[in-house]
């Protein structure tokens, strides 16, 4: 679904499924200064919470760059990886796109369409999800995943005291993300000997998909210590899973993302670890990215990892995390 709204969807609702906006900028050189610019931004999906925080900040970057119009479009499943390659085309095709910005939903299916953009003289930017192959001039402005799960599963070898059955429930194998997650994830159990991997299934990025692999896993190993889920779904269901089993502080779950459902599980012991992005700065990184190539500028934001905070309930009502969890335009997380 497609919505024109005012510069002001910066601020309100998020929740909308698209949302063009014209914009203004500062003042400054550039080869295509004096002309508009029409940047399509795709996530691998709307109508989650981490893909409204990068829209706002892919909105926030557009408000600050004078006739700048951010089309946000995306297909409803992360999944549907047809389904944004006939998206991506179309908007190719229009014919007024300048600049490409989107989230892959597969490395490999995309990479045509990144190689199809180019070839037509489109710019384009990778966020949170690049392709294989990725174009050396083609910037993915992401989170450090390997990294980030590497540490989220030390900090789950130590909620267990560094000994344990855990199961890993993955979300869509073949994306660059997934598989980066899957690595880092490989990286911190070898560093500990004593957690045991006795499942890994595959959520399919669905809720209920999740929670039905999750109680399968919890039947088969009912002595399991914990779970480590790699994006929202796999998180939300793992922790239904769990609550439904009534084993909830026995089984400690980490996982990605921070949603409103998530959060709230946090907080009530079913989840007892998150790791939290920086999506605001995903699309506002990228959108700026792409605006800085198309007109000829020096990036004002050349670094690509957009950084990652491991959330617990200690932590969860600091500044920092909060900034993190309700990111504005006025207020950007750093």
């Amino acid at each position: 679904m497609k919505k024109v709204l005012t510069a002001a969807c910066v601020l309100v609702s998020v929740a909308a499924a698209g949302c063009s906006v014209g914009v203004r900028e500062q003042t400054g050189g550039g080869g295509d200064q004096g002309g508009p610019i029409k940047l399509a931004v795709v996530p691998k999906a709307i109508g989650f919470d981490f893909w409204e925080k990068v829209r706002v900040g892919a909105e926030c970057a557009g408000s600050q760059h004078q006739d700048v119009t951010v089309h946000w479009d995306g297909v409803n499943a992360e999944s549907d990886v047809s389904g944004q390659q006939s998206l991506l085309q179309d908007l190719l095709s229009q014919g007024d796109v300048k600049g490409l910005v989107y989230a892959a939903t597969d490395a490999k299916a995309l990479a045509d369409v990144t190689k199809s953009a180019q070839g037509q003289g489109t710019t384009v930017v990778n966020m949170d999800s690049g392709t294989d192959p990725q174009p050396p001039d083609v910037p993915v402005y992401a989170t450090n995943n390997v990294a980030a799960a590497e540490q989220a599963t030390d900090l789950l070898a130590e909620q267990l005291g560094g000994t344990g059955k855990v199961a890993f429930i993955e979300f869509q194998p073949g994306t660059s993300t997934n598989e980066t997650r899957a690595e880092g994830f490989e990286r911190g159990m070898a560093k500990h000997p004593g957690l045991q991997l006795v499942a890994q299934q595959s959520s399919d990025s669905d809720f209920n998909r999740a929670l039905q692999v999750t109680q399968d896993i919890l039947t088969a190993n009912p002595d399991l210590d914990g779970i480590y889920a790699a994006n929202e779904p796999s998180v939300l269901g793992a922790a239904e899973a769990v609550r439904q089993a009534g084993k909830v502080g026995q089984v400690k779950i980490i996982g990605w993302d921070t949603s409103e459902g998530e959060i709230q599980a946090l907080r009530d012991g079913v989840i007892t670890g998150l790791i939290a992005q920086n999506p605001f700065k995903m699309g506002y990184a990228a959108v700026n990215a792409a605006v800085a190539e198309i007109r000829g500028e020096q990036n004002p934001s050349p670094e690509t990892d957009t950084g990652s905070t491991l959330i617990t309930e200690e932590n969860l009502d600091s500044p920092e995390v909060q900034k993190l969890l309700n990111p504005s335009c006025e207020n950007p997380p750093a």
